[in-house]
């Protein structure tokens, strides 16, 4: 596929445009949680962006590239009683936590969502053939859209901004 090809993707593959939404939301979100986190103390902000950044990494990791993960982690459960009690214990302990915070657990559910939309599509075009061309496409437009979704102002900014003075 040449650069016109990538060029003419988001028009072949519009649940990309929706993923990239999806991403603007949640970086448009977490720019406005920093401003929260930074009156309460009671997380760190760095804290909260680098668990932010593993869990969007795991996301993608799982939603990208689910038949290498699932063979790999089958071999591990495999090899005896004891990694299969393990691993299970791990995974149910995980979604446990997650259930507690359900709203952490929707925005995960919402982009796993989009990942799996955005990957279909691009499935159905016959362009994603690697998982790991994959998991870099779909990962740079995540990217990309939590990036510009940052950057996007606050909407009450309008509100507490003092206007120009008319005299």
């Amino acid at each position: 596929m040449g650069c016109f090809g990538l060029l003419n993707l988001p028009l072949r593959a519009p649940m990309l445009n929706v993923l990239f939404g999806v991403a603007v939301v949640m970086g448009h979100q977490w720019s406005m949680a920093q401003i929260q986190f930074m009156h309460s103390r009671s997380i760190s902000l760095e804290l909260l962006f680098v668990v932010e950044g593993v869990q969007l990494l795991a996301v993608l990791v799982i939603c990208t590239m689910p038949d290498l993960l699932m063979r790999r982690l089958s071999l591990v459960m495999a090899s005896s009683r004891v990694m299969t009690l393990l691993v299970t214990l791990l995974m149910v302990i995980v979604l446990g936590i997650y259930l507690l915070r359900l709203n952490l657990l929707s925005d995960l559910l919402i982009l796993a969502s989009a990942l799996l939309l955005a990957r279909l599509d691009l499935v159905r075009l016959g362009v994603m053939t690697a998982p790991r061309r994959s998991l870099l496409l779909l990962g740079f437009v995540l990217v990309a859209g939590i990036g510009l979704g940052h950057c996007l102002p606050h909407p009450l900014g309008a509100v507490v901004a003092p206007g120009p003075r008319v005299v």
